[in-house]
């Protein structure tokens, strides 16, 4: 299986095979990044349409220095709408889990601290964990996504955690994927 970067240097010299395949690995992963972003589902889906269309434009841009994922997250964060009220909580952040039970409360654990870091923090400062906690993005390919310093990113990180803790009750469990590590 080749990576996203071979996929990418591919498609710079017109595979639409390999431009198919990043399409594929990124169409629900960034719709679920846009969702937070956007007023509404419909609007994330026109966000993510542009935004395989504009990395497509532009992919003779695209420099293999950085992941694949950063420079379209950085096209993607520029075709988003403002922020709105749809939810943070969505069918494709679901947990796998034998217990019904136990899966209902994950999602709604879940749903509850990213509405809460949504109503909480700035738009970037939000992203930024978006990116970091559900996207698991290094540092660094963060600060690049969101054109800040490697330092804005970690302080920004830090201080989004510190708010967010200062709101969420002890029994909110941290850690796990998806959620706000303390």
């Amino acid at each position: 299986m080749n990576s996203d970067e071979q996929l990418a240097l591919e498609a710079q010299h017109g595979s639409d095979r390999a431009y198919s395949e990043l399409v594929e690995r990124y169409q629900v992963r960034l719709l679920r990044f846009l969702l937070t972003r956007s007023a509404s589902r419909a609007d994330a889906e026109d966000a993510l349409q542009d935004t395989f269309v504009n990395a497509y434009r532009y992919l003779y841009s695209y420099d293999s220095r950085w992941r694949f994922s950063t420079w379209l997250y950085r096209i993607a964060i520029r075709n988003a709408a403002r922020p709105g009220p749809a939810a943070a909580g969505n069918e494709e952040m679901l947990v796998a889990d034998e217990d019904p039970l136990a899966e209902c409360i994950a999602a709604s654990e879940r749903e509850n601290l990213w509405l809460t870091a949504k109503a909480l923090l700035s738009a970037e400062a939000y992203s930024a964990l978006w990116l970091r906690y559900v996207e698991d993005m290094p540092v660094s390919d963060i600060a690049h996504a969101l054109r800040r310093s490697v330092s804005w990113t970690k302080v920004t990180l830090f201080r989004a955690r510190r708010r967010l803790g200062g709101e969420l009750s002890p029994a909110t469990p941290i850690g796990k994927k998806g959620q706000i590590y303390g």
